[in-house]
């Protein structure tokens, strides 16, 4: 009996040609996605912009800039269908060591209060809250807090 290995979802530079695919998630799973033209503008500013795909299928993204020693995580998203199932952990562990590799000390991220799901992941990981931007994000009837928090490298 011979043992087949299971495909693995793999880490994968993101292209323009990805966005039709990143924003069907975003729209999905976000009350207020980021734009088309936001991810654009990313790719073409040379952030790390990753697709986490298993074959075809695009389960996730994540979006990191690295400047000055530190690292700001933009964007990490995982498809609704496949979160719960450890892609988030691993996508954000691919940014944190993408951002120690680009010579960053510590990793700066805004998460909503209301996103109990990524406050929870962002948590476990030992990322702790440093600031609170009021207003930041827009939102259903107004506007919405941002949490930033930081993690050391």
């Amino acid at each position: 009996m011979s043992a087949v290995p299971k495909d693995a979802p793999r880490l994968v530079r993101m292209q323009d040609g990805d966005l039709a695919e990143v924003m069907a998630i975003e729209s999905a799973i976000y009350t207020h996605p980021w734009t088309r033209g936001n991810f654009g503008d990313s790719l073409r500013a040379a952030h790390q912009c990753w697709t986490w795909r298993l074959g075809h299928e695009l389960l996730g993204y994540f979006v990191l800039l690295v400047a000055a020693s530190e690292g700001h995580l933009l964007n990490l998203s995982v498809a609704a269908a496949r979160q719960r199932g450890g892609h988030g952990s691993t996508l954000l562990k691919e940014a944190m060591r993408l951002a120690r590799s680009g010579g960053a000390r510590q990793v700066f991220l805004e998460v909503r209060p209301s996103n109990l799901a990524a406050k929870a992941l962002y948590e476990r990981f030992g990322f702790r809250k440093v600031a609170l931007r009021p207003g930041y994000y827009p939102a259903d009837g107004g506007r919405e807090d941002a949490l930033v928090l930081t993690l050391a490298l």
